[in-house]
C-alpha cells in the first residue's frame, strides 16, 4: 500500500470524525442546556467513538510492540497473541454485561446513579488524558510485556523452538492483558452515557470507532505498515480533552441536582453558545471543576514533555559542559 493510498485512508477517517463534529452543533444543537438532563444522541455517539478509537489506537500499539519480533522471527507466535486479543474482547463483552446488571441493580434515585457513573467517567477519562501517566504507563507496561514476550521466547527456544502448550498459553495472555485493559476503561466510561441516552446510542459509537480502530489494526497488522501513532493519540488526546470539559461541566450538573454539589451563582450570564457547546454554566462548582480538569491535563502534558524532552536534554547540555571543563 502506498504512502498516498495510506494517507488518503488516514484523511478520510479524520474528516468522518470531523464531520460529525459539524453534524453536532448544526443539527444535533450540541450539548443539552441547563436545563436538561441528557446528552443529545447525535453527541453521545460522538463521545463513544472518539474513545473507543483512542483506546483501540492504545491497544494496537500495545500489540504492535509485542509482535513486532514475532512476525520476523515465527509466524506462528503472533497468531495466539491475536487469540487472546479476541477473548479479551469477549471478556470486555462479558464485563459490559455484568456491570450493566450491578447498576441495573442499585436502587438509588436516577440522579444519585447518574452522579456516580458520571463521576466514574470523569475519573477513567482523567486517567486516559493523564499524560504524565501515560509516559510512565507506555514505558513500564511495553517493557513489562516486551519481558513477558523474551520470556516466553526463551522457553520456546529451549523446546526446540516448537510451540508447546506452555508457550502457547503464555503468548495467549500476553495479548489478552494487553487488550482487556483498554476494554475494562471503556466499559466504566460509557456506563455514564448508557443511562442518559440508551445503549443503542452507545452501540453506534463503540461500532464506529471499532471501525476507525479496525483500519488502523489492518494497516498496522495486515499492510505492515508504520503509521503516525504519537500524531493520531495527540489528536484523538486533543478531541478526549474537550470531551473531558464537557464531561466535567455535566456530572458537576448531575451532582447538583442529586444534591451532591451546593449551586453558586457568580451573577453573570454566559453566551448562550457556550452552554450548548461546552456544558460550562455560571456557577462557581461547575466553572472550578472544568479549570481544574483542563489544568490536570495541561499540567501533566508539560510534565511528560520535561521528563521526555527537557530534562535529558539538561542532561546532555550539563554532562557536555562538565565534560568541556575537564578537557
Amino acid at each position: 500500500m502506498s504512502a498516498s493510498i495510506r494517507n488518503l485512508l488516514l484523511g478520510l477517517a479524520a474528516s468522518v470524525v470531523i464531520a460529525a463534529m459539524v453534524w453536532q452543533g448544526l443539527a444535533a444543537h450540541g450539548n443539552p442546556d441547563p436545563t436538561a438532563s441528557h446528552l443529545t444522541r447525535a453527541a453521545a455517539i460522538l463521545d463513544t467513538g472518539i474513545l473507543v478509537f483512542r483506546e483501540g489506537l492504545e491497544a494496537i500499539l500495545v500489540l504492535a510492540a509485542i509482535t513486532a519480533s514475532l512476525m520476523r522471527t515465527q509466524t506462528s507466535y503472533w497468531r495466539p497473541v491475536a487469540q487472546g486479543s479476541g477473548l479479551a474482547f469477549l471478556a470486555t463483552l462479558a464485563t459490559w454485561v455484568v456491570v450493566v446488571a450491578l447498576i441495573s441493580a442499585v436502587r438509588a434515585p436516577e440522579y444519585d446513579v447518574q452522579a456516580a457513573t458520571g463521576l466514574l467517567a470523569v475519573i477513567v477519562l482523567l486517567v486516559v488524558m493523564n499524560w504524565f501517566f501515560h509516559r510512565v504507563y507506555w514505558t513500564g507496561w511495553i517493557a513489562h510485556h516486551n519481558r513477558k514476550k523474551q520470556d516466553i521466547l526463551a522457553l520456546a527456544q529451549d523446546a526446540g523452538g516448537r510451540l508447546t502448550p506452555a508457550v502457547y498459553r503464555g503468548l495467549v495472555l500476553l495479548g489478552f492483558s494487553a487488550m482487556y485493559r483498554e476494554g475494562f476503561e471503556i466499559v466504566l466510561f460509557l456506563q455514564s452515557i448508557r443511562l442518559q441516552v440508551g445503549s443503542g446510542a452507545v452501540l453506534w459509537g463503540a461500532l464506529t470507532g471499532m471501525g476507525l480502530t479496525g483500519l488502523v489494526a489492518m494497516l498496522t497488522f495486515a499492510a505492515h505498515r508504520k503509521l503516525p501513532y504519537k500524531k493520531m493519540l495527540v489528536l484523538t488526546g486533543i478531541m478526549l480533552g474537550v470531551v473531558l470539559v464537557v464531561m466535567v461541566g455535566e456530572t458537576v450538573q448531575e451532582m447538583q441536582q442529586a444534591g451532591w454539589l451546593s449551586t453558586t451563582p457568580i451573577g453573570v450570564d454566559f453566551p448562550g453558545w457556550i452552554n450548548v457547546w461546552f456544558a460550562t454554566f455560571p456557577n462557581i462548582e461547575g466553572l472550578t471543576g472544568q479549570a481544574f480538569a483542563a489544568l490536570f491535563v495541561v499540567g501533566s502534558y508539560f510534565a511528560a514533555e520535561y521528563l521526555r524532552v527537557w530534562k535529558p536534554r539538561r542532561q546532555a547540555l550539563a554532562a557536555s559542559n562538565a565534560n568541556g571543563i575537564h578537557d
